[in-house]
């Protein structure tokens, strides 16, 4: 009876050993900083600026929008190559997402446009949709700032009214930043401008995924869950189906590069010593330095950035403010509500 205690134990340690090894190697993998995949488009797209890379989207994004939409890359650096999709002729409307979705999430407000009066020009973030994957430490606020700059200058725009929300905000201000004179009017929809004064969190979700592998557990290794989570974030969670979360996750999950959207979790600033904290600073410095037309769209039941309003009225003074049922992802819920602002912007953008 002794000999055969002995030998189950043994068992059970050997069995265990292989187990734990066996953690410890799905551990190294996810917390791997992830590889470059470059895309690879199809054809050619002219613009008045020149020819470009084209990318025929599949089926199920192609679905999304209709066939007037231009699909193309603009590779801003070697190998760094973002996805435009843009609609209309006119005056040039740039309009950037955030996390974790695309440019895709502006489609119903491009349908709610008058396309014969405005250029709608929507990129995608790197590391997103289908643009360039890259490593997770490459995911900085400088690096995306920059990117996103060359874009601008590549599609040689003059004047623009620029839309943004979440990471679309920074980012997209922050390009603009980087190319003085090219904004004449703006569209804000939750987002935040200013680096935090004190330590804090965005949200708990914020505050959990920055701990190693706890991480890369929550949002790449049950990646289905997480996506499936955006409609908690919704005033209407009817307006983000599995349809419409596969417009944000198929991309990144096909690729084999799911690195994006913790990264960019993790780069967003929690005290005022962040990496991302610098780049905020001067971007909240160009606002503040700003004279042109805004407004203000928000959505009320955003749990996440609800309660950044206030600070941006004060970055906004003068702005008007839009006040609605909608919550974080408002381009899903209230694309007409978004569009009429736009168009208001654009008017006056084109008086001045």
């Amino acid at each position: 009876m002794g000999v055969q205690r002995v030998a189950a134990m043994r068992t059970t340690l050997k069995v265990g050993a292989v187990l734990a090894a066996l953690l410890m190697v799905a551990a190294l993998v996810l917390v791997r900083d992830g590889e470059r995949i470059i895309p690879r488009g199809e054809g050619e797209v002219e613009l008045e600026v020149g020819v470009f890379e084209a990318f025929p989207l599949p089926d199920y994004a192609a679905a999304a929008v209709s066939d007037d939409y231009k699909s193309y890359f603009i590779e801003v650096e070697p190998g760094i190559k973002i996805h435009v999709l843009e609609i209309g002729q006119g005056y040039p409307v740039y309009l950037q997402h955030g996390n974790p979705t695309t440019g895709l999430l502006y489609r119903k407000v491009a349908q709610s446009l008058p396309l014969d009066r405005v250029r709608t020009i929507m990129p995608t973030m790197v590391g997103l949709g289908f643009s360039t994957k890259i490593p997770a430490s490459e995911h900085t606020l400088d690096n995306h700032m920059r990117w996103m700059n060359a874009v601008l200058r590549t599609l040689d725009l003059t004047d623009a009214v620029y839309v943004g929300q979440d990471w679309g905000g920074p980012v997209g201000m922050g390009a603009l930043s980087l190319s003085p004179g090219v904004l004449k009017g703006a569209v804000v929809m939750n987002t935040g401008f200013r680096a935090p004064r004190a330590p804090m969190d965005l949200s708990s979700a914020h505050a959990l995924v920055k701990t190693p592998l706890v991480g890369e557990l929550v949002v790449e290794a049950l990646s289905s869950v997480f996506f499936t989570r955006l409609a908690q974030v919704q005033g209407d969670p009817a307006t983000m189906p599995p349809e419409v979360m596969d417009l944000y996750r198929r991309p990144l999950e096909d690729s084999g590069n799911g690195k994006a959207a913790l990264a960019l979790m993790r780069m967003v600033a929690d005290g005022p010593d962040h990496a991302s904290a610098p780049a905020l600073r001067n971007i909240e410095r160009y606002v503040e330095g700003l004279d042109i037309p805004a407004e203000l769209v928000w959505g009320m039941n955003d749990p996440i950035l609800a309660k950044g309003l206030p600070v941006m009225q004060k970055m906004f003074p003068t702005a008007p403010v839009t006040e609605t049922e909608a919550g974080h992802f408002l381009q899903e819920e209230v694309p007409e509500t978004i569009a009429a602002a736009v168009l208001r912007i654009v008017d006056k953008a084109q008086k001045n």
